[in-house]
């Protein structure tokens, strides 16, 4: 039944372009690929959020992806596809620099979660430092490659494209997610998140295995950073880097569920769609209404549904099954 459903799913987004929407198609497939593209964002973080790595610093990797792939185009006219993986790497090598001391001696709970709010910020003002590359903290917009369609550039003036290589995105990331969860790194990772001490004594290497669900992490998230450049064609660094976009991510994932494969997905499309909703219903009215409604709504979520959205219903409907199945015992 839950793979019909999958299937039907998928079926729905694969044909979604081309459903009838009146005059809202194109801002309807905007939403649709910033909700693809954050929910994919947000599997990253969870990678390690889910292992009791919380990480406050993913702004980091984030805006390093996106301005590493942005100015080598526009300096150098290096193709988003090479520019992309100097970005994984550039972010890759950031998450060895801060991880390695961090699990070598022991960096955990809040002090990894404020050393990495730390990493964050220090990119942040490094992009605003560096104003004659970066533009300081007006951003940088991403150069036009002069048609409307440009594999190399990776610039489209149809958005279905966006959409789909979204999906596609989002679909990988999904994967990897799920290639984690059923492997055994998963029972290491849950074993140092109970206690390391207690892990490393039945030889769980424990460096190891949490520097690299942070590199995975790491460079999931900076290819997030890309695509959400070449659609955006516009960098800055308090929407792609920082403490700002880090705890975005965090409410996000939180929101819908940390430990549950869709749970990203659902908190970022919930997120999404409820500040789009409040940004049209006020408008000009009542300046600072729509994010207070916003961050109300977000603090009750995590309060009363500390296992998400998602997670909360999903554990609801496996326990009413398998009270079904115990009946007739």
């Amino acid at each position: 039944m839950a793979r019909l459903v999958a299937w039907a799913l998928l079926g729905v987004i694969a044909v979604a372009p081309f459903l009838p929407m009146g005059g809202m198609r194109q801002y309807a497939l905007h939403v649709l690929v910033q909700i693809f593209i954050w929910s994919f964002i947000g599997q990253a973080f969870s990678l390690m959020g889910r292992f009791a790595l919380v990480s406050l610093g993913h702004g980091a990797f984030l805006g390093l992806g996106a301005y590493t792939a942005a100015l080598l185009w526009n300096f150098w006219g290096v193709t988003p596809w090479v520019g992309g993986v100097v970005a994984v790497a550039g972010a890759v090598g950031l998450a060895l620099v801060v991880g390695y001391p961090c699990f070598r001696f022991r960096v955990v709970g809040h002090y990894f979660a404020l050393v990495t709010l730390a990493v964050g910020e220090v990119v942040r003002l490094l992009i605003i430092a560096e104003r004659d590359w970066t533009g300081g903290s007006l951003g940088v917009t991403v150069k036009a490659a002069g048609t409307d369609a440009s594999l190399t550039a990776l610039q489209f003036a149809d958005k279905r494209v966006f959409y789909y290589a979204s999906v596609i995105v989002w679909l990988g990331g999904l994967w990897v997610w799920q290639r984690v969860d059923r492997s055994m790194a998963r029972s290491a990772l849950e074993a140092i998140g109970e206690d390391e001490g207690a892990a490393a004594s039945v030889g769980i290497h424990v460096t190891r295995f949490k520097l690299g669900i942070t590199v995975l992490s790491a460079a999931l998230t900076a290819l997030g950073g890309v695509l959400y450049a070449q659609y955006f064609t516009y960098v800055n660094p308090d929407t792609l880097s920082g403490i700002g976009v880090s705890l975005r991510i965090v409410f996000a994932v939180v929101l819908g569920g940390m430990y549950s494969l869709l749970g990203s997905t659902v908190g970022t499309a919930l997120t999404i769609a409820l500040s789009e909703y409040l940004r049209v219903l006020f408008g000009l009215k009542f300046i600072g209404m729509a994010e207070t409604i916003y961050g109300l709504v977000l603090i009750l979520c995590i309060i009363f549904l500390p296992a998400g959205i998602y997670g909360s219903l999903r554990g609801a409907v496996l326990r009413r099954l398998a009270r079904r199945r115990a009946a007739p015992a």
